[in-house]
């Protein structure tokens, strides 16, 4: 198999991987998870730290009025607060509430929980080369598009 027929089959089981993507979701357990966009934000800031809107432009590459809306519902919610740029910066940053970073474990544990009984009945080493496949899948992309994850 070449790279172009592996791409086409990896497409096909990544569009699958999507729709499959309710096993991994906090919703699938009640109404009070967060969002896709909550929970995602709030994992890089517990990772990276204190974040500001041009830290997400840079790190997502999307426009920041897509930040600016979805830090204003998490400062709404109460999930993050602004912060002066612990580095001195001039910007406002922002920064992980208790509340934010308590719903983030719910949400997280929850997720957790769901992806190990799709796994549970696999041998160690199944496991063991499945998530280091999986993580340098992610690192190959990230080192493409020029935004790593902070691990």
């Amino acid at each position: 198999m070449d790279a172009q027929q592996a791409g086409e089959q990896i497409e096909r089981e990544m569009l699958i991987l999507t729709r499959h993507r309710e096993m991994a979701s906090p919703r699938r357990l009640g109404s009070e998870a967060l969002d896709r966009s909550a929970y995602v934000l709030l994992s890089r800031i517990e990772v990276q730290g204190p974040m500001s809107v041009a830290d997400f432009v840079d790190a997502f590459g999307l426009a920041a009025s897509t930040f600016n809306r979805q830090t204003t519902a998490l400062l709404k919610e109460g999930l993050v607060e602004r912060t002066l740029d612990p580095d001195g910066g001039v910007a406002r940053k922002f920064r992980i509430t208790r509340m934010g970073r308590d719903r983030l474990k719910a949400d997280r544990d929850k997720i957790v929980n769901g992806l190990s009984e799709v796994i549970a009945g696999w041998a160690p080493e199944r496991l063991d080369n499945f998530v280091a496949d999986l993580q340098q899948f992610n690192e190959d992309i990230e080192r493409l598009t020029g935004r790593p994850w902070p691990r």
